[in-house]
């Protein structure tokens, strides 16, 4: 028996997800050298979280949790725009040995539905039957990172704080992809908390994966326009794991854009990182992929030049007919975040958009200045920090 108790003005009861926690279940009692095996096959830097794996349980409470969290959304729909109360909603769903909770659960439903994400694949991405990726990342905070097993949606932990400021942030978030629709800025899709038994909250984010589909991409950088801890030891030629590389790694490399493609890309550098600017955040990532396109998908045909007017444009007026999601795309999952040059297609998405610049960092600026004279660090602030990402495109892109 589920229980849901809501933090708003209404409450609503969810629907058992006994279906999935079966799934989840059975997926535990199998045969136990067939999955094994499966661990511990490496695909692209990324492991299966079978049984036996450390995170096996916790991640199978995540997608039961999932499935009911989405499944109230797929039963009760928002016939508006979310309200100021949608906004500051908390849900609580109670099952057996843990209980997720659904922080602005109609405001990221609407949010899905204005992406084109029916709740339906949301759910059966994210919910039980194939166990979650666990990705091998490069960041030095303490946080976990997952992917769907389709690879479609990315999570990872967070910090209560972190947690506060993308909420408080949330209706502004919104705003500027309503009217910047093809933003390079991540798509959020929700933010939950997990509780075992009567141990403290877990915090975690979903998100839609900058780098999908991935099957075909052979780099991966995260960038971030300054020197400091920012080289990754590459994997050994041959391995089968593809790190996230960083800055450093990035050198003597080019993105490989037609001219007006270009000029696309540092207005939309320059309307996104000016938002984040007003938001005092710092240290976000610009992650960068390279994909080399085959013959039969390069020519004229690709070029994302008219593609791309909308969002630089952004929309006049919000009683404008289809102002959301209207400009087109190339033909290819996950369009959002793609740019094709003549032999290349890039992937390109700013993520990680919930440092504050406070005190703690303001001290953290002042103690790297001393630590590292005329070396740059990512502990600048809001304003320093946009310009130089913007620089830094402006710099390796022609």
């Amino acid at each position: 028996m589920l229980i849901a108790s809501c933090a708003s003005c209404h409450q609503v009861l969810a629907p058992s997800p006994e279906a999935g926690r079966r799934v989840a279940t059975s997926s535990s009692s199998r045969g136990g050298l067939l999955w094994r095996l499966r661990d511990k096959q490496p695909r692209l830097g990324l492991f299966e979280i079978g049984p036996g794996h450390e995170l096996h349980r916790l991640t199978c409470m995540m997608q039961a949790g999932l499935w009911a969290a989405t499944q109230v959304s797929i039963d009760y729909p928002l016939l508006g725009p979310p309200t100021e109360e949608d906004f500051s909603e908390v849900m609580t769903q109670v099952q057996e040995g843990f209980e997720l909770g659904t922080l602005a659960g109609p405001a990221f439903a609407w949010l899905r539905h204005s992406l084109g994400l029916a709740e339906k694949d949301y759910q059966a991405s994210l919910g039980p039957g194939r166990p979650y990726l666990q990705f091998l990342g490069t960041s030095k905070s303490k946080a976990s990172f997952f992917l769907s097993h389709d690879q479609r949606f990315f999570l990872k932990t967070q910090r209560h704080k972190e947690v506060r400021a993308l909420l408080a942030h949330l209706p502004r978030y919104m705003q500027h992809l309503r009217r910047h629709p093809h933003s390079l800025l991540a798509r959020l899709l929700g933010v939950h908390s997990l509780r075992v038994a009567r141990g403290k909250k877990k915090y975690f984010i979903i998100m839609q994966s900058v780098f999908y589909p991935a099957s075909h991409i052979s780099e991966r950088y995260d960038i971030k326009g300054c020197e400091v801890s920012r080289w990754v030891d590459p994997a050994p030629e041959g391995s089968p794991v593809i790190l996230v590389l960083k800055d450093l790694n990035f050198q003597g490399k080019t993105i490989y854009l037609a001219g007006p493609q270009r000029s696309w890309l540092l207005r939309q550098m320059e309307l996104d990182t000016a938002f984040l600017r007003e938001l005092n955040v710092l240290d976000y990532s610009l992650l960068v992929a390279f994909h080399c396109l085959h013959k039969d998908e390069r020519g004229p045909g690709s070029s994302l030049v008219l593609r791309t007017a909308r969002s630089v444009q952004g929309v006049q007026s919000q009683d404008e007919p289809g102002a959301q999601n209207r400009r087109l795309l190339p033909e290819a999952p996950n369009a959002l975040h793609i740019l094709d040059g003549p032999e290349q297609r890039y992937f390109l998405g700013l993520v990680d958009l919930a440092t504050v610049y406070g005190l703690r960092k303001r001290l953290e600026y002042l103690w790297k200045t001393l630590r590292y004279p005329g070396r740059t660090f990512s502990t600048v602030s809001p304003g320093r920090y946009a310009r130089r990402l913007y620089q830094w495109v402006e710099a390796h892109t022609e």
